[in-house]
C-alpha cells in the first residue's frame, strides 16, 4: 500500500495562501499570514474581517431594535394621550357645556296651548 501526496500532485489545497501539508492516507491545508482555511471552498479568508463584519451586523441589529422600541413608545403614548382627552372631554361634557357642542336642551317642558 502505497501513499499518494496529494500536495505534489496539487489536487487538493489549490488557492493561493494555501500551505499543504501531506499525511498518511490524506492531507492537511492550512493558510500562512493569519489566515483561515475554509475546507467547503477551497480558500483562506481573513480572521479579523469576519469578526469585524460579526461586530457590525450586531450594532445593526441593537440600533433597528432601538429605533423600533423608541417608535412604538411613541405611537403608545400618542394613542394613550388621545384616549385621555376623549376621555376627559366626555367628563367634563356632563358637567359643563364645551363650546363645540352648542347647549345641551334642558328637560323642562312646554306646555303648548
Amino acid at each position: 500500500v502505497t501513499d499518494i501526496d496529494e500536495c505534489k500532485e496539487r489536487t487538493a489545497c489549490q488557492c493561493k495562501e494555501c500551505n499543504c501539508k501531506n499525511t498518511w492516507g490524506s492531507y492537511e491545508c492550512g493558510c500562512s499570514g493569519g489566515l483561515l482555511y475554509m475546507k467547503e471552498h477551497d480558500t483562506c479568508i481573513s480572521k479579523s474581517a469576519a469578526a469585524q463584519v460579526g461586530w457590525n451586523f450586531l450594532w445593526v441589529v441593537f440600533f433597528g431594535l432601538a429605533a423600533v422600541g423608541i417608535a412604538a413608545y411613541a405611537v403608545y403614548k400618542y394613542r394613550i394621550r388621545r384616549y385621555m382627552d376623549s376621555e376627559i372631554r366626555a367628563i367634563m361634557a356632563q358637567y359643563m357645556p364645551l363650546e363645540n357642542q352648542g347647549e345641551i336642551p334642558s328637560n323642562s317642558h312646554h306646555i303648548e296651548m
